[in-house]
């Protein structure tokens, strides 16, 4: 199953595009699935037809699907409620009735997360388009599953099941309740659920496309949003400028926005591929108005680019830039527009902390450099480069 992420500038017509993308994948007969997680079912009212908890069929080899966060939400509190009884009647907490529930900031995003595995764990379908939020939130969304197990590693740690036998032992000793099994056990759920959609994320066939309307404020998005799909290492197909006015206008007034469209035009064509899609003159609604919007096609992605890759490289005293110094390893993580006072770094044992701009990752260092130094960056070319030193100190130590 391929998946093609859609995000963009709020308000630039991306939930337009998705279903535009989709609508044509399906009219090639590629078994489409869009997706959408937004509280309001615009996918439905461009679709011109109803979106909501349960997939429907809009056109042939088309379906669409707007999850019930609300439904999931209730679900998965009142399931956890069930498993946490004893320690819930121990504190004499009160139970929730899943009526009374409703769902906290996060859910669309989960639920959004849940119905992607879903889709690929059904085998229903060829491709997956997901109509996300603007870039910011949807960076977030796409984050969550490495985040969270992140955490429940941290929390829960595997090791310590080992020692489950001992914990009523250990228990008694510290005087304190040790985790019981069905923490570990819903831990371990969330472990194989959340590393699905990781799975899903990470794929190769997983690209996204960005949309913008060009203008200066879809140049500032455009450039934002390309620094933080870089740092998750997610590539990005295609750059659609969305609303394109033609160029043959006497209008004074809407030449003056023709010019500043192509400028910035011309400015995305420097560094990426740019499809344009014209304005219809009105709102895109229905089947029809979809197909004659000339959106890329499954496969018509201009060259995508591969799988981001952040190599370690050996430098071996080559008198480059990055520097002199015999045996030193450089990580080269590709950040496109990136601007150096934004950036970060701090080492946290075998992991690495980057920020840039509005945007975080924690990233595991790879192997070759858990036993080295960080001995400097810089930021050269779109591409930040951390230079590493082997340090006897962190080696393994001989018995």
């Amino acid at each position: 199953m391929r998946t093609i992420l859609i995000t963009g500038q709020g308000g630039s017509g991306r939930t337009t595009v998705a279903a535009a993308t989709a609508l044509k994948a399906a009219r090639e007969g590629v078994r489409t699935l869009v997706l959408s997680a937004d509280r309001t079912d615009s996918l439905g009212a461009v679709l011109g037809v109803g979106t909501g908890a349960e997939p429907v069929r809009v056109a042939p080899e088309l379906t669409a699907w707007r999850p019930d966060a609300a439904a999931d939400f209730r679900e998965d509190l009142v399931a956890f409620q069930e498993r946490a009884a004893s320690v819930l009647d121990l504190l004499g907490a009160s139970r929730l009735d899943a009526e009374e529930l409703t769902p906290l900031p996060g859910a669309e995003e989960l639920a959004l997360l849940r119905a992607l595995r879903d889709a690929a764990l059904s085998e229903a379908y060829d491709l997956v388009v997901v109509d996300l939020p603007p870039a910011p939130q949807a960076l977030a969304l796409l984050g969550l599953p490495e985040e969270l197990r992140r955490y429940l590693r941290r929390l829960l740690p595997a090791e310590r099941q080992a020692a489950r036998a001992l914990r009523p032992v250990l228990g008694r000793l510290a005087g304190v309740p040790m985790p019981a099994e069905w923490l570990y056990e819903t831990a371990a759920r969330w472990d194989v659920e959340l590393a699905a959609v990781a799975a899903i994320v990470e794929d190769p066939g997983t690209t996204v496309r960005l949309v913008a309307e060009p203008g200066p404020a879809g140049a500032d998005h455009v450039r934002v949003a390309s620094i933080g799909l870089a740092l998750r290492a997610l590539p990005v197909e295609a750059l659609i400028a969305n609303r394109i006015l033609p160029e043959n206008t006497h209008d004074t007034w809407l030449g003056g926005l023709v010019a500043q469209q192509q400028k910035a035009l011309a400015e995305w064509r420097e560094d990426r591929p740019v499809r344009e899609v014209a304005h219809l003159g009105r709102d895109p609604r229905g089947t029809d108005d979809l197909t004659a919007l000339d959106v890329p096609g499954a496969d018509d992605t201009h060259g995508a680019p591969a799988r981001v890759e952040w190599p370690v490289v050996d430098r071996l005293g080559d008198g480059s830039p990055d520097g002199p110094h015999d045996g030193v390893l450089v990580w080269h993580l590709p950040l496109p527009g990136a601007i150096r006072d934004e950036l970060d770094l701090i080492r946290r044992g075998d992991e690495l902390v980057v920020t840039a701009g509005q945007f975080r990752r924690i990233v595991p260092l790879p192997s070759a450099l858990r036993r080295c130094t960080v001995d400097g960056a810089a930021l050269r070319d779109g591409e930040l480069r951390i230079r590493f030193a082997p340090d006897p100190r962190l080696w393994p130590q001989g018995r």
